[in-house]
């Protein structure tokens, strides 16, 4: 539906207009009860599609609040323009990388356009549901298995684009996409685990004789400073003893160095 074919859907010829002035006619005949058929109301989150003869009136659709519409002539469609969200079922994927994933989605959209919703697709919400099955069929399977895990945001971005400009000739707006879940087969899982495990043990081993490294030059160093002053071998010992005598559970037994003595000796 174009906005030409909108703006001349009242137009409803001689036949219409003499059906038109029938249907007023029968209003006023069985006034104050007509009223009853003839006032509708909608909510402040609804909107009315009104038809009059099969053509659409000109305007555009009606509420919220109070219409008026005629018998016999004028029929209304009512659209819900809450956002909507529904989950995509789970979806067997083939990734680029030739693993087979299953993934679901959940996808929120609203009614942006009631009279293009109606008059334009038989049910925009089936149409919509089933298009987001197959956009993220096609999306996802130019992905490989590591994208699919790591890059979710930008596949959920490009999922609400494509939908969006498919869908925007439905009068839906499609406002989030989500990935909800990712399942891998079993031995995918295991495999996946397994090489992780040896990832970590890889690291470990490199992060253990990285500090071996610097333990042995902060030793080299330590020793290199103990030699060039024969008194910090003694105060080392004195360090230790005063070290060990935290503990006064057992019996120490300490060497007295000779150099210690050689003073006295004198």
């Amino acid at each position: 539906l174009s906005g030409d074919d909108t703006s001349q859907s009242g137009d409803i010829g001689c036949c219409g207009s003499i059906l038109m002035f029938l249907s007023f006619i029968l209003v006023l005949v069985t006034f104050p009860i007509s009223l009853f058929f003839c006032i509708k109301v909608v909510q402040e989150y609804e909107r009315a599609v009104i038809f009059r003869v099969g053509r659409l009136l000109s305007g555009g659709s009606k509420g919220p609040g109070i219409f008026f519409v005629l018998p016999c002539i004028e029929g209304y469609t009512k659209v819900d323009l809450r956002t909507v969200s529904f989950d995509v079922p789970p979806q067997e994927i083939l990734t680029s990388d030739s693993v087979t994933v299953s993934v679901d989605a959940v996808v929120y959209y609203r009614v942006c356009n009631p009279t293009i919703s109606v008059a334009n697709v038989e049910n925009a919400h089936h149409a919509t549901r089933l298009l987001a099955q197959t956009t993220l069929r096609n999306i996802l399977g130019t992905k490989s298995m590591s994208e699919i895990l790591t890059d979710r945001e930008s596949i959920s971005k490009a999922m609400q684009s494509m939908l969006d400009e498919a869908t925007i000739h439905w009068g839906i707006k499609v406002e989030r996409v989500e990935i909800k879940d990712v399942r891998l087969p079993k031995q995918l899982q295991r495999a996946m685990a397994a090489e992780a495990e040896a990832s970590r043990e890889a690291r470990a081993k490199v992060l253990a004789a990285e500090g071996e490294h610097n333990a042995s030059k902060a030793l080299k160093e330590a020793a290199d400073i103990i030699h060039t002053s024969p008194a910090a071998l003694q105060l080392r010992y004195l360090q230790t003893l005063n070290q060990i005598a935290s503990e006064k559970n057992s019996t120490i037994v300490f060497p007295l160095p000779v150099d210690f003595l050689s003073s006295f000796m004198k």
